[in-house]
């Protein structure tokens, strides 16, 4: 728990990322198991623990510090962990050796509510600050230290010098503390994801800056203003995956029921609405992304949410037809494959991406400047050659957003916030 605490204590002060992926592929191969996949598992968001409520230590403060202090440190500080992680007084008597990253996480795994305030009083008198730091921050469920998952997915690929696209495929079909993973990655074979769905890394677009492009040789669609996501489904079973990985299908139950054709797309996950696209004929309007920010995060949206703010899927590509892996194939191909499944689809729950109809780049950029009146991004530039290959590659997709809109003025006032 020690080595574990000071690595996220380094975290939150660099900066650099080149940094981050270092410090935590040092420590990936520095620490033993399984404390190193329950590590991996918290700083990918895969830990799943029974959240300590902040009420309990806020109250478990109380008992030892003055309510004024802690009401005062906690406006300055701004963050209950933190507060907590500095204020907690040592025991009066010497306390147990620190807990291993494997004793909290098991302990927090199977803590009932009666007795989760004598756990906690206990596992923080045997850490230092940094460590009360670490274990709260994993006891509440609120990691938010600036580590995203594909970073540390990243980091583990540099420490075991691995492809981190093979990670992405076989990450999902694996569980914390992730032996398999930790044994390919120290000279063993690769795990295989067998019959559950996985993900598979997006290919993204470069910004296209002054470059003038032959739309003989490039497809156009619009830019919508949701999040990218990917539908998977395999042996019965649905996923829905955000352009990082994370699986967001219990945020959206109503899109991933409609979803039972085996295969893999790729799309924009919208509200339905007009403001993006309705005074367009750009395939169907879509609402703001506003709208889209009322479910997200969501891990369960009751019924009149789904109701209120009905998701869809804006279908862009097709990755996997059954089990026909696609993506060595030319656009013009796949977008032909993915013409072919629509019939198949719930039309209110998924669509197609148009093609915008242009006879050359100036026409194309004559009807990009309606997008705003639109309130559309801009427009996707898709080599009809190109496969669909993970990350942006140069020559291939190029995303040309619509010029930004610029404020000249100063900015007063700030209020500070808490987490």
């Amino acid at each position: 728990m020690q080595a574990f605490a000071i690595l996220l204590d380094r975290l939150i002060y660099t900066r650099s990322r080149n940094a981050k992926l270092q410090l935590i592929a040092d420590y990936l191969r520095a620490t033993p198991d399984p404390d190193r996949g329950w590590a991996l598992a918290a700083l990918t968001g895969g830990l799943d623990l029974k959240a300590v409520q902040p009420k309990l230590i806020r109250t478990l403060l109380e008992e030892r510090v003055d309510p004024v202090l802690l009401a005062m440190s906690y406006d300055f500080v701004g963050d209950m962990a933190e507060t907590a992680s500095l204020l907690w007084p040592e025991p009066a008597m010497s306390p147990a050796p620190p807990p291993s990253l494997d004793e909290v996480v098991q302990r927090l795994q199977h803590l009932g509510r009666a007795e989760a305030a004598t756990v906690m009083r206990e596992l923080l008198d045997r850490l230092d600050s940094s460590g009360r730091f670490a274990l709260l921050k994993l006891a509440t469920g609120a990691m938010r230290i600036g580590i995203s998952a594909r970073l540390t997915k990243t980091a583990f690929a540099i420490g075991f010098d691995v492809d981190v696209d093979a990670v992405e495929e076989v990450w999902h079909g694996l569980k914390p503390p992730y032996p398999e993973l930790f044994a390919w990655g120290t000279g063993g074979a690769q795990p295989t994801p067998g019959t559950v769905p996985v993900f598979r890394p997006f290919m993204l677009a470069h910004p296209l800056e002054e470059l003038k492009l032959d739309l003989a040789d490039y497809a156009a669609e619009w830019k919508w203003d949701g999040i990218r996501v990917q539908l998977v489904h395999i042996a019965g079973q649905t996923r829905l995956f955000s352009r990082t990985g994370d699986d967001i299908t219990g945020s959206f139950p109503d899109v991933a029921a409609a979803y039972s054709y085996p295969g893999v797309l790729d799309g924009e996950l919208l509200v339905r609405g007009e403001f993006q696209g309705g005074a367009l004929d750009a395939g169907g309007g879509a609402a703001s992304f506003n709208a889209l920010q009322q479910r997200l995060g969501r891990k369960a949206p009751t019924a009149k949410v789904q109701a209120e703010f009905p998701a869809f899927v804006r279908l862009y590509d097709i990755l996997f037809d059954g089990d026909d892996d696609l993506r060595a194939l030319p656009w013009t191909k796949r977008r032909a494959r993915l013409e072919a499944v629509m019939p198949r689809l719930n039309a209110a729950r998924f669509d197609l991406s148009a093609v915008i109809a242009a006879t050359d780049f100036d026409e194309l950029a004559r009807i990009r400047d309606g997008a705003r009146d639109a309130a559309i991004e801009g427009v996707m530039l898709k080599q009809r050659s190109s496969a669909y290959v993970a990350g942006r590659r140069t020559g291939l997709w190029y995303k040309w957003k619509r010029d930004p809109l610029v404020a000249d003025c100063v900015m007063m006032y700030a209020q500070r916030g808490h987490g």
